[in-house]
């Protein structure tokens, strides 16, 4: 349920109702606005009569929520929700790029790499230390060494890192991580979306191969449940019965998102596709339908990278994308980060 209060209401009067809603055995957020302020109710709220709230006349408007997922509800919380990584403000009007390989290789790799993105305007480094493979035998990535690797490479830098997080084991190795990824595979891990509720970072949520876009929700309210509201929710492709590509960047998701929740959203054109000729439009696609930014692998030799070349840009490519975003992102308004 959600509670719309009048301009300037009364302390007092606001007082006594949140006590008698409290008596009710729910529990409220207050989300105060410029010119409104938001009641939203927790928990079982069949039992309290929407006439008796609206009589109040301190009250504007009563009206129930019917979908599962509350925090994240942009009902709860109408204006956009600003996640600040290292002084860079991701949402509402700022556009950010995370690019960077697939895998971190080697400290050569992953600094030339670094400087090579930072070089063509990108915000934030990505790179996978823990990397999850369909087969065994594939490379699995550099691990604990992955993640120093990275730091070193921010050092150089001073673009804040992006890894992804497999297990609930390793959560200690991420203490100096700027932002936490949660995979695809990952997205319905509940014991470890609870924990990354209480983590205090930034996480960046991955959208699984074939959930609805209420299960991607109700994945970023198990963090938000757990008080951590930095979240940035990322469309990455689905599965379908299409073999042209590697995934089907679900486009609609954006705006649906948008208007389903207060969280940021941004797009992996990479992994939705898996061809290295299609980032680019995908890319000003998404920037099109209202994307907060893009997550880009990219390689400096991706004939020879460990893990997903086929879908990774050259450093030279990148730049060309990347002139080409910065041109749509300004005729869409949004400042680069």
């Amino acid at each position: 349920m959600i509670i719309i209060l009048k301009e300037n209401c009364e302390k007092p009067k606001l007082d006594e109702l949140v006590g008698w809603l409290e008596r009710q055995d729910v529990k409220i957020t207050t989300v105060t606005g410029t010119s409104k302020t938001i009641l939203g109710l927790l928990g079982d709220t069949s039992k309290i009569d929407m006439e008796s709230v609206r009589a109040r006349d301190i009250v504007e408007s009563v009206r129930r929520v019917q979908e599962p997922y509350k925090k994240v509800n942009r009902k709860f919380h109408p204006t956009d929700t600003i996640v600040e990584v290292s002084g860079r403000k991701i949402g509402q009007g700022t556009f950010n790029v995370i690019a960077g390989p697939c895998s971190v290789e080697s400290e050569e790799q992953i600094t030339l790499v670094a400087q090579k993105v930072k070089e063509s305007g990108a915000t934030l480094l990505r790179g996978g230390a823990f990397k999850p493979r369909t087969s065994p035998y594939s490379f699995q990535g550099l691990r604990a060494d992955g993640i120093e690797l990275l730091l070193e490479a921010r050092k150089l830098t001073g673009l804040p890192i992006v890894t992804e997080i497999m297990s609930l084991a390793h959560i200690d190795l991420f203490a100096d991580v700027d932002v936490i990824q949660v995979g695809a595979r990952n997205m319905q891990n509940f014991e470890l979306l609870k924990e990354l509720g209480h983590c205090g970072k930034p996480i960046l949520l991955k959208r699984g191969l074939a959930n609805t876009l209420e299960e991607f929700l109700m994945s970023a309210e198990y963090i938000a449940a757990g008080g951590n509201t930095d979240i940035i929710l990322c469309e990455r492709g689905i599965r379908t019965f299409e073999t042209a590509t590697r995934n089907t960047l679900d486009i609609s998701a954006i705006p649906l998102l948008k208007q389903y929740s207060h969280l940021p959203v941004v797009v992996d054109p990479s992994h939705a596709t898996g061809i290295t000729s299609l980032v680019e439009p995908l890319s000003l696609a998404a920037i099109a339908c209202g994307a907060d930014g893009l997550i880009i692998e990219v390689h400096n030799d991706p004939k020879h990278a460990l893990s997903d070349g086929a879908q990774s840009l050259t450093p030279e490519q990148f730049d060309s994308v990347m002139k080409s975003v910065k041109k749509h992102a300004a005729f869409m308004r949004k400042e680069m980060a």
